[in-house]
């Protein structure tokens, strides 16, 4: 798995599995930049499937606790290996040890990453929308910031707004998968938000209390709508290509809300998505609004909206690792 041919094709048929809509807006950058992108999210896939025990994001399954978090440890080591410049053999950290030298992908991003899935594995409960969007950004909008550093982004003004979109898309997907991620004991609804709604955690999944939920969802999709338009901003930074690919992911993703959204409580009768014609008009759509936003003047980023955490460069990776093996509490 060394060859870097095959390592690339280990990579792609990860994101092409695993997201039809990342995979869409990926071939949308440049041949170095596609590369990259596609690589870390092979590694950012395995992380998730090895926490899930599933297979390319599909069929999660609940995991002893000690194995979770045996399994967890082992990522967290293999990420550390990564950035010692230790061998490593799994063909995802190979991967993302190919972007790390490449981008100079900061460490504490990466041990920020792991920290979201620490969270799982400590079965974390979210007592309110600011804990559910410090989950947002451990599982997503650190992944925003990756990406924009595989984009050459380096002003944190723009990475700010990288991760708004990875939040954005966390919202996004917490929304449509309120029903399946009941069905292996997890919530990321604010338990204020139930308790408002008369909604008990461990029924939520019940037929009953399905209109409750839709408002939820509903309430979490327009929470996602200043993250995506502060997002937008960012596309000033990007090269056209890559400006395009990103504007095509958050059309596309943001598209999945809006169904879930008109859906209301029929929302998870079947799983929500896009389909091929909506990606051919949304990569369209893309374009057009990458040229657009590129050339517009923006103002600052609203003060309102969740601010994440900022690193000391030293004792980043120390503090992140210790939250990682304290559930990110």
């Amino acid at each position: 798995m060394s060859d870097q041919h095959t390592l690339l094709d280990h990579a792609t048929q990860s994101i092409t599995v695993g997201s039809k809509s990342f995979a869409a807006a990926s071939r949308l950058f440049d041949p170095h930049t596609r590369r990259s992108a596609v690589m870390l999210y092979a590694w950012c896939r395995h992380c998730d499937d090895v926490i899930d025990g599933q297979e390319a994001g599909h069929s999660a399954t609940v995991l002893d606790a000690g194995l979770a978090q045996q399994r967890l440890d082992d990522l967290v080591a293999q990420t550390q290996d990564v950035y010692a410049s230790r061998p490593v053999s799994a063909p995802a950290f190979a991967a993302f040890k190919e972007v790390v030298e490449r981008h100079g992908i900061r460490q504490a991003y990466a041990m920020d990453h792991l920290a979201g899935f620490a969270m799982d594995v400590h079965q974390r409960e979210y007592l309110s929308i600011e804990d559910t969007l410090e989950y947002c950004y451990h599982v997503a909008g650190v992944v925003g910031l990756m990406m924009a550093q595989v984009m050459n982004v380096k002003d944190e003004p723009t990475l700010d707004r990288a991760c708004d979109l990875g939040i954005a898309f966390q919202l996004t997907n917490i929304a449509r998968d309120i029903i399946e991620d009941a069905g292996v004991g997890r919530c990321y609804l604010p338990a204020d938000w139930l308790v408002e709604l008369g909604i008990p955690r461990e029924r939520l999944a019940e037929p009953q209390y399905r209109q409750g939920v839709a408002v939820l969802a509903q309430r979490l999709v327009a929470l996602a709508e200043p993250f995506y338009a502060s997002a937008e901003a960012g596309m000033a930074s990007l090269s056209g290509r890559s400006a395009w690919a990103v504007a095509t992911a958050g059309g596309v993703y943001r598209e999945i809300g809006v169904k879930v959204n008109a859906a209301g409580a029929g929302a998870w009768d079947v799983r929500i998505s896009t389909s091929k014609l909506d990606k051919l008009r949304l990569i369209s759509l893309g374009a057009w609004r990458a040229f657009t936003r590129r050339a517009k003047q923006w103002p600052p980023r609203p003060a309102t909206l969740w601010q994440r955490p900022r690193h000391s460069c030293e004792a980043a990776p120390r503090a992140a690792c210790a939250a990682v093996h304290e559930g990110a509490r």
